[in-house]
């Protein structure tokens, strides 16, 4: 069973680093089409190049943090009880597992962008962020804390999504140029965010569907019905966060385009037109 801040912690660097890599892709490829590649993480401009790395320190220090919390907080050091792995602490020693890849590929990829040590291709780095993704994906999809019913549901969705960030991430690492495959990466990784975000407040906050409740660390549901009305609505909420999320990349895209757009993304634009005309 999870709670409101274990959901929104998680879900704000996801959604930080989801937002970031749409606006630099975009703004990437509308500066200079011919020269895009798809890059698994984005320096921040500006600043005498004090935070060109922030993302990365982002994502290794917030997962530290996160990790710290599951590991030495959350289990308050009992990680053994008569004899063998606590079970009433199981779920937090995988989270751990999940957060320590996620601070690992953060530390590999400063040591590479950084360092002389450990100088790694963009594809790698994209190999090994798919690499937390799915360490990722299978502690939900084997979770030691079995989600069942509305609870289930809305981690079944979280899967998903999930999965959609290992595909995108492992394609950028074959399509370097494709600025389609980059994008999808940065809105799956928002999208994932924002659904963490949804969980935590339809499952521990105020969204909590009608006839059902949370009591005892349990998700229950007067009905079967009321269960049902429940994975609807989460339906409506997947969709409507997807619509949002792709409203605003059109959004982006316009924006980023006026200000920063290249004579090539023109000319291709009237190229593409040209072949619709004929």
């Amino acid at each position: 069973m999870g709670s409101f801040k274990g959901h929104v912690l998680p879900g704000t660097l996801f959604l930080l680093v989801g937002v970031w890599h749409i606006w630099s892709s975009v703004v990437r490829y509308v500066g200079n089409p011919k020269t895009f590649r798809v890059r698994v993480w984005n320096p921040v401009p500006g600043f005498d190049g004090r935070l060109k790395y922030l993302e990365l320190y982002l994502v290794a220090i917030g997962a530290f943090i996160d990790l710290c919390i599951e590991l030495l907080y959350s289990t308050h050091l009992k990680f053994v009880a008569d004899g063998v792995s606590n079970p009433s602490h199981l779920n937090n020693l995988e989270h751990s597992g999940m957060l320590l890849m996620f601070f690992i590929f953060g530390l590999v990829a400063l040591l590479s962008e950084k360092t002389r040590f450990l100088p790694l291709p963009e594809g790698a780095l994209c190999l090994i962020a798919a690499t937390a993704f799915s360490v990722e994906y299978l502690l939900f999809y084997f979770h030691s804390t079995t989600h069942k019913g509305l609870e289930g549901y809305y981690h079944l969705l979280l899967v998903l999504l999930i999965g959609l960030c290992i595909m995108s991430t492992v394609t950028g690492a074959f399509l370097p140029t494709s600025f389609p495959v980059d994008l999808c990466s940065g809105i799956a990784i928002t999208l994932q965010g924002l659904w963490f975000y949804q969980t935590a407040f339809t499952l521990y906050g105020p969204m909590m569907p009608h006839g059902c409740w949370l009591k005892e660390s349990q998700i229950s549901c007067h009905s079967k019905d009321s269960e049902v009305r429940g994975e609807l609505l989460a339906n409506f909420q997947l969709f409507s966060l997807v619509l949002s999320v792709l409203v605003a990349v059109v959004g982006s895209y316009a924006v980023a385009a006026s200000r920063y757009g290249h004579s090539e993304l023109r000319s291709l634009h009237a190229i593409q037109d040209g072949l619709d005309q004929d």
